[in-house]
């Protein structure tokens, strides 16, 4: 099955991730099909990056979502939609 994941970078005690699609059977930060994003938990509230178009194609395609990556794309399309819109 292909999920998507945070796949850990960075150095000890100072974590960074990259949200990847990968085989489920894959270790954690193993071979990947595709990086679509990026989560800093240091930065302020979590600096997430992600590439919501890549997304949407691979969850049409049957990917499914880790637990923690469903919840910061949710929190990440509420707080786009709390923001005030640019004119």
């Amino acid at each position: 099955m292909v999920t998507v994941r945070l796949s850990r970078s960075g150095t000890k005690k100072v974590p960074f991730y990259r949200v990847v699609v990968t085989d489920s059977r894959n270790p954690r930060d193993g071979k990947f099909l595709e990086t679509i994003g990026t989560w800093d938990p240091r930065a302020g509230e979590g600096k997430f990056d992600l590439d919501q178009v890549r997304y949407d194609a691979w969850m049409k395609q049957g990917a499914r979502p880790s637990e923690l990556v469903a919840k910061l794309v949710t929190r990440s399309k509420r707080a786009a939609a709390a923001a005030p819109a640019k004119a």
